[in-house]
């Protein structure tokens, strides 16, 4: 009989998905490098990557959730336009302070989707549906809410959330940073060990834990080091770590939290693996349906604000197919399109696949016509791969 012993990278607590999707991510990073010139890995070009991806890495990673909810949000995109044409319209035409603006689009967006939440969780109709209209209805309201004119903004705090000229935070916070993160990882995996050997469980191997702290930490060190070396000419040092991927940092924190430490997230995978059996045994399906919804609305806002600073304005064209790519950031990330699982540490990898597969063809001139035949294909091939491996191991 084979025992985990003789095998241990079978019997390791590894997710070989994400371990095969930071593959394909590399291996991205590498073609478009050499195919750029060696502009791609330039620490200005990794800057502009990582400030782009937050927006759509901070949407998918509430995306995930209402997919494994067995829903989907196609008004994404044209939520946030619609919400941060707002806030820069009360801004720039109004004369709101930033804050003030902030909070407006949030109880816009949290109106929104608590509206298209309420016609899926109490009515019963397919969120599709609802959300099919949605994109449609508030790309519309986004134009007329300033009568299609871009409204830009100025406020030097507001700007900074984009990223930007004044949008990172140095280079000896950035070092910190990266010092605590390495020592969280290695806390995390000795206290992992210690409550193994607390219940009786033997550990993995002590190499293997070492690994997989390992990698994380250098792959941290590594981008650290890249923000630290990406210096605008007119300021007197380098940036340091863009905020937009502070705030993507939190936000995945927090919703990671919520899914493995919160009833509210147990829910809703419950509500996902079988909503029948979930409303027979007491889950209020109705009202953690609503509550996704809300959550979706604040990431919403959040992106939206992120998105406005870093363009300096507020436009109708905002969010335009971000529901695509939102999508295919949690689908590639190793959420099931069928409901009941997922990761948000793998939209996390989704987002920096889509977006870095978009800029790559970027920065070699490929058309937008063929661009979009790409993406759309990647999109198809992840939900292929995604049926094949629940397949080849088994999972339902």
């Amino acid at each position: 009989m084979t025992t985990p012993a003789t095998h241990p990278w079978r019997s390791a607590n590894i997710d070989w998905r994400l371990v095969l999707m930071s593959l394909v991510l590399a291996a991205l990073a590498v073609v478009f490098h050499v195919l750029s010139g060696g502009i791609f890995l330039s620490p200005e070009n990794l800057y502009n990557l990582a400030q782009q991806t937050a927006v759509v890495g901070i949407v998918s990673t509430v995306m995930v959730l209402v997919i494994v909810a067995r829903h989907i949000d196609l008004s994404v995109g044209s939520v946030m336009g619609f919400v941060g044409v707002l806030i820069a319209y009360l801004q720039y035409t109004a004369g709101w302070s930033w804050p003030a603006a902030c909070l407006a689009g949030l109880a816009v967006a949290l109106a929104v989707s608590v509206y298209q939440g309420w016609l899926t969780a109490v009515l019963g109709v397919p969120s599709f549906v609802v959300t099919l209209g949605g994109l449609m209805s508030f790309r519309g309201a986004a134009f007329l809410v300033a009568d299609g004119k871009t409204q830009p903004v100025a406020d030097d705090f507001f700007l900074r959330l984009g990223g930007g000229y004044d949008g990172g935070i140095g280079v000896m916070p950035t070092w910190v940073l990266a010092a605590l993160v390495m020592l969280g990882l290695v806390a995390r995996t000795a206290q992992q060990r210690r409550a193994l050997r607390g219940h009786g469980v033997a550990p993995q191997p002590l190499w293997m834990d070492a690994l997989t702290t390992a990698v994380p930490a250098a792959l941290m060190l590594a981008f650290a080091w890249a923000m630290n070396h990406y210096q605008i000419s007119s300021k007197p040092e380098p940036q340091g770590i863009p905020i937009p991927v502070l705030i993507w940092a939190v936000v995945a924190g927090l919703l990671s939290f919520i899914v493995h430490r919160t009833r509210f997230g147990r829910y809703v995978f419950a509500m996902g693996g079988n909503p029948d059996a979930a409303a027979l045994v007491g889950i209020p399906v109705k009202r953690v349906t609503l509550m996704l919804f809300a959550l979706l609305a604040v990431l919403i806002t959040i992106a939206a604000i992120v998105s406005v600073a870093r363009l300096n304005a507020g436009t109708n064209s905002l969010g335009t197919s971000m529901e695509l790519y939102v999508i295919a950031a949690a689908v590639i990330g190793g959420t099931a399109l069928s409901g009941g699982s997922g990761s948000i540490f793998g939209s996390v990898l989704g987002a920096l696949i889509m977006q870095s597969l978009d800029s790559g063809m970027l920065l070699l001139d490929v058309p937008i016509g063929k661009r979009m035949v790409i993406i759309g294909q990647v999109l198809i091939v992840a939900v292929v791969f995604d049926v094949l491996y629940r397949k080849w191991f088994g999972e339902s």
